[in-house]
């Protein structure tokens, strides 16, 4: 009976173990670099593929960017003793004889308690008629019912005060720590007074967006713009509604990286390298550190510069790639912002593939067990 000699049969499997590997691709995350780089328009795929360099890095820099319109801008703050429609007010009138026209028997004065200014302006007064009170102080309506009186008895002292401002009050909504419905008082006039009357925001400032809404008209702002920008604190009027959201900007991370998910923004501005650190990061085993892309859905106006282009129409597929191996590849990356729905990819490295087929190789297993491994046998 002839033998084969160990040393040639353990050759020979190992010889069809890679002839196996090399027939039937290895489990992997995703496409690898040169993959994508095959879909690219000019390989007749249907997505620009573009290295990103300082001037990609610029020109794709484009940010949500919020504000008010002079409409809410150019608004002055209410003054605090302006009557407006809805305010809730309180008359009391003396008068300089025994048997007066509003006095009873117990005595010269007589008390109107809320007294609702109504829509037009107006409120009643008994023997003065229809008074308007909207646009006076408390001491100027005073003078006017005391001139409208005057005529009827002799001498009138009325007193004017404010009981409540149901018509001067705003309602705050969403992730704010006390919502409700507040008066404009004098601590609250502005945006940011307000906010903190009702208790601040409760998700990250550097994340949380206030949206003034007043008519038809609507403003949002980032929450820490109204401390570092104070023509953003705006004047509040009655009825505004202001509504706090967290951040819904997200991204989706893919391939070799510390984690594989759909991550929100956890600040204003996002660059690629911190995205790439919220999800653990690269995989120092298996991530190619010169693979890393972001896809994203362009629109025109940046497609047409990043690729020097006018004829391009519409929002163009665009992939960009980083290569944190380049000179100055970390700095780019640490510039380069990423957006709204972006979608960050990081493909695994060439060895990552021969590391996989050593393991198998290697391993506990005989290689012909190997390959009945990979074989399902």
């Amino acid at each position: 009976m002839n033998c084969f000699p160990f040393r040639w049969v353990r050759g020979a499997s190992l010889v069809a173990v890679f002839g196996l590997l090399a027939a039937c691709q290895l489990p992997k995350s995703g496409p690898n670099k040169n993959e994508i780089l095959a879909g690219a328009v000019e390989n007749g795929g249907n997505a620009f593929v573009v290295e990103v360099d300082d001037r990609v890095t610029r020109a794709t820099s484009a940010i949500p960017q919020f504000g008010f319109s002079s409409t809410f801008t150019s608004a002055q703050n209410l003054t605090a003793d302006t009557v407006r429609p809805g305010d809730v007010l309180g008359l009391t009138i003396w008068e300089n004889v025994d048997d007066g026209l509003l006095s009873g028997e117990v005595g010269s004065s007589t008390s109107l308690n809320e007294v609702q200014v109504d829509s037009a302006g107006f409120i009643f007064v008994p023997y003065a008629g229809r008074v308007r009170a909207a646009g006076n102080t408390p001491e100027q309506l005073r003078q006017v019912i005391t001139d409208k009186l005057r005529d009827q008895t002799p001498d009138p002292q009325v007193e004017v005060r404010r009981v409540a401002g149901d018509g001067s009050t705003v309602s705050l909504t969403g992730t704010i720590g006390a919502p409700g419905i507040y008066p404009i008082e004098r601590p609250t006039r502005t945006l940011s007074g307000m906010l903190s009357q009702a208790g601040g925001v409760s998700v990250g400032s550097d994340i949380a967006i206030v949206t003034l809404m007043r008519g038809n008209e609507k403003g949002t702002v980032w929450y820490e713009d109204l401390f570092s920008n104070p023509k953003l604190d705006v004047a509040l009027r009655g009825g505004d509604r202001i509504l706090v959201e967290a951040d819904s900007r997200s991204y989706i991370a893919l391939g070799a990286t510390g984690g594989q998910s759909r991550v929100a923004f956890d600040s204003q501005d996002l660059s690629a390298l911190e995205a790439l650190a919220q999800v653990g990061g690269l995989l120092s085993l298996s991530s190619d550190p010169t693979g890393i892309f972001v896809l994203r859905k362009e629109r025109q106006d940046i497609a047409r510069t990043v690729m020097g282009r006018q004829d391009l129409q519409g929002d163009q597929r665009m992939i960009y790639l980083l290569n944190l191996t380049a000179p100055n590849g970390l700095f780019i990356a640490r510039d380069f912002v990423i957006r709204d729905d972006d979608t960050i990819y990081v493909t695994e490295a060439p060895y990552a593939q021969w590391t996989k087929s050593i393991s198998l190789i290697a391993g506990g297993l005989t290689p012909l067990a190997n390959v009945a491994t990979l074989t399902g046998n």
